[in-house]
């Protein structure tokens, strides 16, 4: 259940009788199928009473001896190398794609036909023209759908969707974004996926920017149109079984300025050159009657400041710390001031797609679906058209 603005709540008729069991199927047993299972432990016992009970059926990887591993380690019954026997399994009912994004589109389609609700982690996919058959493919399906858009579902970042929901922000004039990193700034560092447009589509406009374009079109609304550029600063790297060197085919970095339809412009910005800045996920957004910024790094808190709050001699930006018991999520939580991390933001995002499989509710408007990430998709792609052929692109969807 959710209350009116979309805060996980336990009350309710799952609350009556046993909680049933959704089997889980893993596509992908590094980062985010660590942090996903990590998701699906925690549910059962930290939103409760729960939507239902994951069962950690089947994960799947390329690699035997890895994903077997993994299997043991995160306590899934079995394990498959090929991810089409996930979809062959009855037993299973939510299956989850972390794996790389060349690998989102065809398990994701063909799950859809075999009836399985679907996670897939975000870029959704590496062209809106692929996204959007991955969309038509769950919307056939009439299964549920959800895109990973995880920051969705931290309390500070909720907590502002609900300021600028009920107003209190006044009218919207500015928002602004960067999401940055440094993991690739050393030119000896190797070839590996994510700098190939074959295997990601884009660089870090689809794996940090992807992020900061969710949050303005879940905060603000919907752009208009869009002006960029890209660079890619180091284009060659030491191939990873060391035979020579690859080309680099996607953006190390974007700058973009936006307009959205209801009259706010802004800036996003992101780059995986940023010495010393390990992950920079940072906005700002400035109305008529406040501003407030949100750092991913100190996700607890939240700098506001309020037109005519106080005397002007005291006037100025405070800190906010968003851990009381009547703040988004938090009755799942600990005593105010006991701040939760970043490996929460999952357990409420599945919590909430456990919610609407098992209840039949909607994912959206607070998480988002494959619609929301197709439109995320035509966001990158009008960025990396801006940059190509210099001139403002419009948002078509």
């Amino acid at each position: 259940m959710t209350d009116d603005i979309g805060f996980m709540t336990m009350a309710g008729p799952k609350a009556k009788g046993k909680a049933p069991e959704i089997g889980i199927g893993m596509l992908g047993y590094a980062f985010m199928g660590k942090a996903h299972t990590n998701a699906y432990k925690k549910i059962p016992y930290m939103l409760y009473p729960p939507p239902a009970i994951p069962r950690l059926v089947a994960i799947v990887g390329r690699n035997e001896e890895a994903v077997k591993e993994a299997a043991n380690r995160y306590g899934y019954e079995t394990y498959y190398t090929d991810w089409r026997r996930i979809l062959d399994n009855d037993q299973i009912q939510l299956f989850d794609n972390g794996g790389p994004n060349d690998a989102h589109a065809e398990p994701c389609i063909a799950a859809a036909k075999a009836g399985k609700h679907i996670l897939c982690e975000k870029p959704l996919a590496r062209s809106a023209k692929e996204a959007a058959v991955m969309l038509e493919a769950v919307t056939k399906a009439g299964v549920k759908h959800m895109t990973a858009f995880n920051y969705r579902f931290i309390p500070a970042v909720r907590q502002v969707k609900y300021l600028i929901e009920k107003g209190l922000l006044g009218d919207i004039y500015h928002f602004r974004a960067v999401y940055l990193q440094e993991w690739i700034a050393d030119p000896d560092f190797p070839m590996v996926w994510r700098l190939d447009k074959k295997s990601a589509g884009s660089g870090a406009l689809g794996d940090l920017g992807s992020h900061i374009i969710d949050l303005a079109r879940f905060l603000i609304g919907e752009p208009r149109r869009v002006s960029a550029f890209t660079k890619t600063f180091i284009k060659n790297r030491s191939s990873n079984n060391g035979t020579g060197m690859d080309s680099v085919t996607v953006d190390d970095a974007f700058e973009a300025l936006i307009e959205f339809e209801n009259g706010a412009i802004g800036t996003l910005e992101a780059s995986r050159f940023c010495p010393g800045r390990k992950n920079f996920n940072s906005f700002e957004i400035n109305g008529s009657k406040g501003s407030i910024r949100f750092n991913l790094e100190r996700l607890n808190e939240l700098e506001v400041f309020w037109k005519g709050e106080a005397p002007k001699e005291t006037q100025g930006f405070h800190d906010v710390l968003v851990t009381e018991s009547y703040h988004p999520f938090w009755e799942n939580w600990w005593p105010q001031g006991h701040i939760i991390g970043w490996e929460h933001t999952f357990v409420h995002e599945i919590g909430h797609l456990l919610n609407a499989i098992v209840n039949n509710q909607p994912i959206e408007p607070y998480g988002a679906t494959f619609e929301d990430g197709y439109k995320n998709a035509v966001i990158c792609d009008a960025i990396l058209a801006s940059a190509e052929t210099e001139k403002v692109q419009p948002i078509r969807y």
